[in-house]
């Protein structure tokens, strides 16, 4: 039976870490000149090298070669998720204090360390502040939060990141070279998307996929993985953006026929909409569904919960009757001066302000609308069909004349159309500090707690 991809290529030395070099070289320097910490903490996502590196400091220290998954006799490996009472923890504390068979230090790797009981980390917490001059402590873990504030202060922490794409890329090329794997250009690229910046999971899936004994293609990679369209997405974002519930149930539908995982439905539509929200300010409506669709992965009926997440978000877009017009309410004092019956395209954003105040649904689609004024006729055009079909409606082409009659005093007619998306497609970008993004919009600080720091998109 054929050696699994990802150990076959586990990284034996510092030099051979991947992405991880402000770690690689620290530690690689003070193991050279015998600074030894008697308890280090590797934390960081799943798949970077924590458990690679742990194992090369145990062969460092002792000066021992590392060629492979066996463990010399004082290299103890212990995986915390199925030995995590204080039993195990009770039988280490006895037993470090024999001295090794043959190498310099005992060393204890512990995986998964915060799967430990309160007990177990009690009991590790005592073996920590009196170690024997012979015992080292590598303790590995996802989740370091979750391990009591007195372990942590008493290791060397180290906090790996995911690793980046072109290095993750660059790796899986030469593992398919060396193993004669014919890749199709793009497949690579869309499977370390969906790796999340991790080793161990990008080789699986390469390794999956190489098994058939075929080509590497990109449709290869969507099947394995279950990716929905960009186009797919784009309909549900539309649809649920118009207000549309019946089209977003039945695209949901039909991604659950198909076997879509709702955990990565779940992540792509968000990283969509994360997208569009950078590019247009306007997104109050997107943030419950954001919020929504973190929760996904952890419902118990996840692709249910998805729907209903969906569902509201479209209700909350679904406008009833706009509003009649009110002849009393006042003209804005700067634009009194205003000639009645002459309309200026400069009175637009007053038009969509107006909108927003009295009909919140139209607003959703009317704000992405690109206005044109000739011979007394309005043309809106639109990037997305759902949107043109929104507006379009007999009931909100009037409203919206209403309103432009209000303020300015002129009869205007108000047609809708699909832009030209090749005149659409350029945009600019502007970074945008986020204290002053904050400022101007209190949304975007939400996103930002979502995200992280972000950058704003305008056409």
């Amino acid at each position: 039976m054929g050696q699994a991809l990802y150990r076959k290529y586990r990284s034996k030395s510092f030099s051979e870490v991947i992405g991880q070099e402000p770690i690689t070289d620290t530690l690689s320097k003070a193991l050279k000149s015998d600074r030894i910490s008697h308890a280090y903490l590797l934390t960081g996502p799943k798949g970077v090298g924590k458990t690679s590196v742990a194992r090369i400091i145990a062969h460092e220290v002792n000066k021992l070669p590392y060629k492979g998954e066996a463990m010399h006799l004082d290299i103890i490996e212990i995986d915390a998720a199925s030995n995590r009472r204080i039993d195990e923890i009770r039988d280490i504390r006895e037993k470090v204090h024999i001295a090794p068979t043959s190498a310099k230090y005992k060393v204890y790797i512990i995986d998964e360390v915060h799967m430990l009981t309160k007990e177990a980390f009690n009991a590790l917490l005592k073996t920590l502040e009196e170690p024997p001059e012979h015992c080292i402590f590598i303790l590995a873990t996802t989740e370091a939060h979750k391990l009591p504030e007195t372990i942590i202060s008493r290791t060397q922490r180290f906090n790996f990141k995911p690793i980046e794409k072109d290095k993750v890329i660059s790796h899986l090329k030469s593992i398919a070279k060396t193993e004669k794997i014919d890749v199709e250009p793009g497949a690579l690229e869309l499977l370390v998307e969906h790796g999340g910046g991790s080793f161990r999971d990008s080789i699986n899936m390469l390794d999956q996929l190489s098994a058939a004994g075929r080509t590497l293609t990109t449709h290869n990679v969507r099947e394995l993985l279950g990716v929905v369209p960009d186009v797919v997405l784009q309909q549900l974002i539309e649809a649920i953006g118009a207000g549309d519930s019946k089209s977003a149930l039945n695209l949901l539908g039909e991604l659950r026929s198909d076997g879509a995982s709702p955990a990565l439905v779940a992540a792509q539509l968000s990283k969509k909409i994360r997208a569009q929200i950078l590019a247009d300010t306007n997104y109050s409506w997107a943030l419950d569904l954001l919020k929504g669709l973190i929760d996904v992965s952890s419902a118990k009926q996840p692709f249910e919960f998805l729907e209903i997440v969906t569902l509201q978000a479209a209700h909350q877009n679904t406008g009833d009757q706009p509003p009649s017009i009110d002849a009393s309410v006042d003209l804005p004092a700067d634009e009194s001066h205003m000639v009645a019956g002459d309309f200026r395209l400069a009175l637009w954003p007053e038009v969509v302000a107006q909108v927003k105040a009295r009909a919140a649904a139209l607003y959703t689609a009317l704000r992405l609308a690109e206005p044109r004024f000739d011979d007394n006729v309005l043309n809106l055009s639109f990037q997305f069909p759902l949107h043109k079909k929104k507006v379009n409606e007999a009931r909100h082409l009037k409203f919206i004349s209403d309103v432009i009659e209000e303020l300015s005093g002129a009869k205007v007619e108000v047609r809708c159309q699909l832009a030209d998306k090749k005149a659409s497609s350029a945009s600019k970008v502007k970074p945008l500090a986020n204290s002053l993004a904050a400022e101007k919009s209190p949304e975007l600080a939400t996103i930002n707690n979502i995200f992280g720091n972000t950058e704003l998109l305008e056409s």
